[in-house]
C-alpha cells in the first residue's frame, strides 16, 4: 500500500537547510519517493505555522521508513536538525 511522507517545517538556517534539500531528493529518489508538493503555497486552516510543506510518495510505508533510516537520508538531515524546526510523519494512503 502507498504511504506519504508529510512534512511541516520551519527553516532557521537556509544555506544549511538548502544543502540537506539537495541532498535528500535523489535520496527520496532512490527509495521510490517522488515529491506531490515541496513548498509551494498554502494556506493554514489550523495548527502551528510552517512556512515549509513537503508531500512525497512512497511505493509503502516500509519504504518511506526505510528511506529515513538510511545512511544517505541520514548524512542529508544532519544538516537540517540544526537548521529547522520539523515535524515528519508516514501515513498510508488509504481508498
Amino acid at each position: 500500500m502507498p504511504a506519504l511522507w508529510i512534512a511541516h517545517v520551519h527553516v532557521t538556517d537556509a544555506e544549511s537547510y538548502g544543502k540537506y534539500a539537495k541532498l535528500a531528493g535523489p535520496v527520496i529518489a532512490e527509495h521510490g519517493g517522488h515529491f506531490l508538493a515541496r513548498g509551494g503555497d498554502y494556506h493554514i486552516l489550523e495548527g502551528a505555522q510552517r512556512e515549509r510543506h513537503v508531500v512525497a510518495q512512497f511505493p509503502s510505508k516500509q519504504a518511506a521508513i526505510d528511506c529515513y533510516h538510511s545512511d544517505g537520508y541520514q548524512e542529508a538531515l544532519s544538516h537540517a536538525r540544526n537548521a529547522s524546526e520539523r515535524d515528519l510523519i508516514v501515513v498510508e494512503i488509504t481508498d
